[in-house]
């Protein structure tokens, strides 16, 4: 533990970049970084009971959110955003609530999607029912990163912190880095985008060099 929060810490707001660029073969990100709760970015109640399952999540499913590539990388914008896709998985999808665990905005906030996913995390040993992809909304904590990486890259704020929280998520479950997926692998969909989706490999060797 002593290695890992030796990696440098408030990366969020520590300025962006138009896409990743050369970075060295470990992001300097921590898995002590802040996770924003529903309470924090003051999101809606549940229409109706989350369901919490007593067993320990396999593997972690990276999404996009299909949204604008923003240059506002606030805080403020980070929770305005989150409001539109609760907004959306609600009022559209007809879903209970934020249909991922987690969200990470561009400018690498990371905020917790559907309620209880964030005390389920810290607990360790159990997983609040997502709806982020059909077959595994227990099986895969689902994070999505705001933005559309179909052409390009995300910056390079948004990268650490999905480095960070992934670290943290694997430590947290037992996850290992290589149970590191796209949405397109378990659903027929573009999402997480090609550029993103192509950097997995990168995203496991990183997340892997800190947890070793």
């Amino acid at each position: 533990m002593t290695r890992r929060r030796t990696f440098l810490t408030g990366l969020a707001g520590a300025g962006a970049l138009a896409g990743l660029g050369a970075l060295p073969a470990a992001a300097a990100a921590s898995p002590v970084l802040p996770i924003r709760s529903c309470a924090d970015w003051g999101a809606r109640p549940p229409s109706a009971p989350t369901t919490t399952v007593h067993v320990r999540p396999v593997r972690i499913l990276i999404h996009h959110t299909a949204s604008a590539n923003s240059t506002d990388f606030s805080q403020a914008h980070a929770y305005e955003h989150a409001h539109w896709i609760q907004d959306l998985h609600m009022d559209t999808n007809g879903w209970l609530d934020s249909g991922q665990h987690f969200t990470n905005s561009r400018g690498g906030f990371l905020m917790e999607g559907r309620r209880g996913s964030l005390a389920a995390l810290r607990a360790g040993d159990r997983v609040v029912e997502g709806a982020h992809c059909p077959g595994q909304n227990t099986a895969a904590i689902g994070i999505e990163n705001e933005g559309t990486y179909l052409t390009v890259e995300p910056p390079r704020t948004q990268w650490d912190s999905l480095v960070s929280f992934c670290v943290y998520t694997c430590e947290q479950y037992g996850i290992a880095p290589d149970q590191i997926h796209g949405h397109r692998d378990y659903r027929d969909t573009l999402c997480p985008g090609d550029r993103l989706y192509a950097l997995l490999p990168r995203l496991r060797s990183e997340v892997a060099a800190v947890l070793a």
